[in-house]
């Protein structure tokens, strides 16, 4: 009787879980590993046989302060890395926080470590955050961890020497969402989040969207196809498109440009379904007048900054921007 009890007790759990994916999904889950450098290496090389990975050396130039708590909430500590210039200068470096991409579920921090440590080589002061992922907690958690890892940058101003009215946010794929959406969301109270050095400002001034999609529900995005099961977009949100529209246009950049959206420059790769809403977005942009730049590499895969040959120009293109912007 009690084997017959705890069959149908189990057969019940099961069938609850092959039920509601999404609702398993916001337990506490193992870390997803599918995206990683080296597996988006093999994928990208059957098409770019020639392509590397880009490790750069580290620049003589930089220290780097890495595994640094931004911000703890309820026991889990969220970390970055930092990376600044030796030299002192008086005024103090402008700032860049690196979003990695993943889909939201995958990647981590170190992926963009050669590219912070480079740019920071040309006087910044970079970081590379972590921020919690769709199986540890759903949208929009990474968004109020980023906006609290600005917060902690102009918190430790003095101790790293930077200029707390010239910060950037570059984000690649599901990063250059974040990053997109940060910038275009200064000042919102509903993204904001209430933990960690409230008392500073989250704002930024300057954008850079590596192939990340500037809107959800939208005629270009690919995203929210759950044909063959919950797509990296409904995990996130909890839901699909329809049960909840109001969280898929909210986390669309698109739909937050105002007269005080800072300048942003959209790097793309030959993948277009990756920067949906980016033509829709550089005509409000222009409406309003805002600085942009748009750069896309032909032939490229989306993965494309992580790799040889594009790197070093992905570089060249963020430091003359920022450059620009922050005359």
């Amino acid at each position: 009787m009690t084997v017959r009890i705890l069959f149908f007790a189990l057969s019940w759990l099961s069938a609850l879980l092959d039920a509601a994916p999404l609702r398993a999904q916001q337990l506490p889950a193992p870390r997803d590993t599918s995206f990683t450098v080296f597996s988006a290496l093999v994928k990208a090389r059957k098409a770019n046989p020639a392509i590397s990975i880009a490790r750069p050396a580290g620049p003589a130039t930089i220290l780097s302060r890495p595994n640094q708590t931004y911000c703890t909430l309820g026991g889990r500590a969220l970390q970055l890395d930092v990376f600044y210039p030796k030299a002192k200068r008086r005024k103090g470096y402008p700032a860049v926080l690196f979003i990695h991409g993943g889909g939201w579920r995958s990647g981590d921090r170190s992926q963009h470590v050669p590219m912070a440590q480079q740019l920071a080589a040309k006087g910044y002061v970079t970081v590379t955050a972590e921020y919690r992922l769709s199986t540890e907690a759903l949208y929009p958690a990474a968004v109020t961890d980023l906006k609290a890892a600005v917060r902690w940058l102009r918190a430790n101003a003095k101790t790293y020497r930077i200029d707390t009215t010239q910060i950037a946010v570059w984000g690649f794929s599901a990063g250059g969402q974040l990053a997109a959406l940060l910038g275009t969301t200064n000042g919102d109270a509903q993204l904001e989040g209430r933990a960690c050095h409230t008392t500073h400002s989250s704002a930024v001034q300057a954008i850079v969207d590596v192939d990340g999609t500037l809107a959800f529900i939208h005629p270009e995005s690919g995203e929210g196809n759950d044909s063959k099961g919950p797509s990296a977009a409904t995990y996130w949100f909890g839901g699909t498109k329809t049960e909840k529209p109001e969280l898929w246009n909210q986390a669309g950049a698109l739909n937050h440009v105002t007269a005080q959206t800072p300048p942003i420059l959209f790097i793309n790769s030959s993948i277009a379904r990756m920067h949906a809403g980016r033509d829709d977005m550089t005509k409000q942009l222009d409406a309003f007048h805002i600085y942009h730049e748009m750069h896309a590499f032909p032939d490229s895969p989306h993965p494309f900054p992580l790799f040889n040959p594009w790197f070093e120009p992905t570089l060249d293109y963020t430091a003359a921007f920022l450059k620009r912007v922050f005359k």
